[in-house]
């Protein structure tokens, strides 16, 4: 019967091979459906390999699960087979882990580091060791257990420290930057981790750094969401700059490799001919053979140089060669995302240094290269334009999650970018997109509630509805359970408050602004401080209070433009500021100051924002009686106005206007699958990557200028004169 097996294993093979992965299961399964007995490692370890074809291929997870536990029950019996058992726990756990069985999940590891630990200390033992801790460490993630994840990798750091493997020791001590990075409990735990990290990452020797592309890029996005959360712009360019140069060299290797399996298939076509001279053949099988040795290069063997145990990750249709980034050898589960996930971050992280220094070129590049990228991904997970949760296959939540939670991001820039462009119609059509997708994924996408109404009230501030921006941003706050979030959005209320005007506006915004201010040197990095600053010296200025705002403004600009590189808030203070010199007589320092703003303003295509500095370079004319500056600066302002009245009509005539900014929350249909909650929880799309850091003040219309303006100020300058 051995015989039998083997032959129906070797089909099962060839069929595999062919892709005809249905016909290869049946073979297996015949074995498992005979009348006639096999020996019981014989059926285990056919179910073993029904298992993995299953979790490798299709989504079919129950029927894995139902093989695996078959082995489980069988292994029980033989005292030996540590390998098998391994391999029937750590699949086993993969199952559980897609149907949210986190319980039985932790129940299977358990088992299997007991089993390691009774095992010895053999390089393989260790290896398995890891296995089960990378796992465990997951699951308790997903259940908000940072503290027990944390423990669990440091078991598994120090296996791969006793069997000296550098390369599985940054595996894990980057999985342990990652929790902390999502706890973020102790700022100083958390830059040890990233240190350790480092020092890692230059233990390994060069050759094998070249073959951790993986550690790579989870190495370098980790250090990025690091230091954008203690706002080191400066330093974390230089990751972004690496992890760009090594996407673009790994996209060339790839086209390479399709090149060369393209002149493959064209070589065997032409083999397969009948006709064909023996000199000719012979030349064309040399050619094969090098072409061959060429692709064997690039693939045959994973980066770890051993052939892989377990499936690459979970409940998908198996990646192409090459669309992997493997994080750890085998038999860990080594991937944390899809190439295309990892790519569509890296060009995300573009767009998030780019936006703030007004490259809008370079990011609306970004931004459709990486939609278009997790569009195509999405379609593959069964994900169309009238999909919704409850239609996702189980298998598939967790990597929709991923997805979706990355094309938020890009949308989210894209409004950014739009509305600092005055862009307001396409700023619509990408805050309806964010909308509509919440609405059809409102449990994976619950965290983008607070984004969408943020954006929603930048959108209103920026068309001149402040009463209504004001709403958005404290229901915005609302929706977070960000301390900094938080923060962020009372501070944008009170903005639009103050541009409201008037003495219970002010009051609002002082008791929105007051709280933060209090508080701003306990954030981490100084993204809230610039912000406040601006509010409360905008406000002490509106309140007369000239000399403390000046102090305030001040500050608040040299910590910008110190920390933070962002263009658009740096224009924002100097025309303030302008206005604050202006209202002070200062009309030396008022002109070089406005003159910057107008500078930078222009690079970002920031229409109200130029508006708002031309009416101030009005009031200094006139001042100076420059009536000849003040003539052309006015006709320049005049057809800006123009302009931003223009944009504003059509933003204004647009269906999607008045449903954005109504004061009314979205209005969803909550589903509540355990697995959908849990897919929402997940540890990787966690990780904050941005807080628009823009204050979003702007002129929004010509009616509203004296609101963002000292109107007094040409009063005196013509009383002087």
């Amino acid at each position: 019967m051995e015989a039998v097996a083997e032959g129906l294993w070797g089909l099962a093979d060839y069929h595999e091979k062919k892709g005809e992965i249905g016909t290869a299961v049946k073979c297996l399964e015949a074995i498992c459906q005979s009348q006639v007995s096999f020996l019981p490692i014989v059926e285990i370890k056919t179910r073993l390999r029904i298992a993995t074809l299953l979790l490798k291929h299709s989504h079919n997870v129950n029927h894995a699960k139902s093989h695996l536990e078959r082995c489980q029950l069988l292994l029980k019996s033989i005292p030996s087979c540590f390998e098998l058992k391994c391999r029937a726990y750590s699949l086993l756990s993969q199952c559980y882990h897609l149907v949210g069985a986190i319980p039985s999940q932790k129940q299977i590891l358990n088992k299997g580091l007991e089993l390691t630990a009774s095992a010895g200390e053999g390089f393989d033992v260790k290896l398995w060791s890891c296995n089960f801790c990378s796992q465990l460490a997951n699951a308790l993630t997903i259940e908000g257990d940072y503290q027990g994840s944390i423990s669990a990798l440091e078991n598994g750091y120090c296996c791969a420290s006793e069997i000296y493997y550098p390369e599985l020791q940054m595996f894990f001590a980057t999985s342990i930057l990652h929790v902390l990075l999502m706890q973020w409990d102790d700022p100083n735990l958390v830059e040890r981790a990233v240190n350790r990290c480092s020092e890692v990452w230059n233990s390994i020797q060069p050759d094998k750094k070249r073959q951790c592309i993986g550690l790579l890029f989870y190495n370098e996005l980790l250090h990025i969401f690091y230091l954008l959360r203690i706002c080191d712009y400066k330093n974390a360019a230089q990751h972004v700059e690496n992890l760009d140069a090594a996407m673009k060299d790994d996209m060339q290797q790839m086209q390479h490799i399709q090149e060369l399996t393209k002149e493959l298939n064209t070589l065997n076509l032409s083999l397969s001919r009948s006709d064909l001279h023996h000199r000719d053949r012979s030349a064309l099988s040399d050619k094969k053979a090098q072409l061959e040795e060429q692709l064997s290069s690039f693939s045959g063997l994973n980066s770890f140089g051993e052939e892989s145990l377990e499936p690459a990750y979970f409940g998908n249709v198996r990646r192409a060669l090459g669309d992997e980034l493997e994080l750890a050898p085998p038999p860990i589960d080594g991937e944390w995302l899809p190439k295309s996930a990892v790519y569509a971050l890296v060009e995300l992280m573009v767009v998030i240094f780019g936006r703030p220094k007004g490259l809008f070129k370079e990011c609306g590049k970004r931004i459709q290269s990486g939609l278009q990228t997790i569009q195509e991904e999405l379609l593959k997970l069964g994900i169309n334009n009238v999909a919704r949760e409850v239609d996702l296959q189980h298998s598939a939540i967790w990597m929709a999650g991923v997805y979706l939670m990355l094309l938020m991001h890009f949308l989210e820039n894209k409004v950014a970018v739009e509305l600092t462009r005055s862009e307001f119609v396409e700023a619509q059509e990408a805050l309806v997109q964010m909308r509509n997708w919440f609405i059809r994924f409102p449990t994976i996408l619950q965290a983008c509630e607070c984004i969408i109404e943020m954006l929603r009230g930048q959108y209103a501030h920026a068309v001149g509805s402040y009463n209504e921006a004001a709403f958005h941003f404290i229901e915005a706050a609302k929706l977070t359970q960000s301390k900094s979030m938080q923060a962020t959005c009372q501070v944008y209320a009170a903005v639009s408050y103050i541009c409201l005007g008037g003495p219970e506006s002010s009051a609002q915004a002082f008791d929105l602004i007051g709280p933060v201010f209090r508080m701003m040197d306990s954030f981490v990095g100084v993204r809230e401080k610039t912000s406040v600053l601006f509010a409360y010296g905008f406000l002490l200025m509106r309140q007369q209070n000239l000399q403390e705002a000046r102090v305030r403004l001040a500050a608040g600009l040299q910590i910008a433009h110190t920390n933070l590189g962002n263009l658009q808030l740096v224009s924002q203070y100097l025309t303030i500021l302008g206005n604050l010199a202006l209202a002070l007589h200062d009309t030396g320092q008022a002109r070089e100051i406005l003159r910057s703003a107008l500078t930078l303003a222009k690079k970002l295509y920031d229409v109200p924002t130029q508006i708002w500095v031309l009416s101030n370079l009005t009031a200094l004319y006139q001042q100076l009686g420059e009536k000849g500056n003040e003539m052309e600066n006015l006709d320049y302002q005049n057809k800006k106005m123009v302009d931003l009245q223009k944009r504003l009509d059509d933003a204004r005539s647009s269906i999607h206007h008045i449903e954005l900014i109504d004061k009314t929350r979205i209005e969803v249909h909550q589903f509540h699958e355990l697995e959908i909650k849990r897919a929402a929880a997940g540890p990787s799309v966690r990780v904050n990557l941005d807080i628009p850091e823009s204050i979003g003040l702007s002129t929004p219309a010509p009616a509203s200028l004296s609101r963002l303006m000292d109107s007094d100020i040409a009063k005196r300058g013509k009383r002087k004169m």
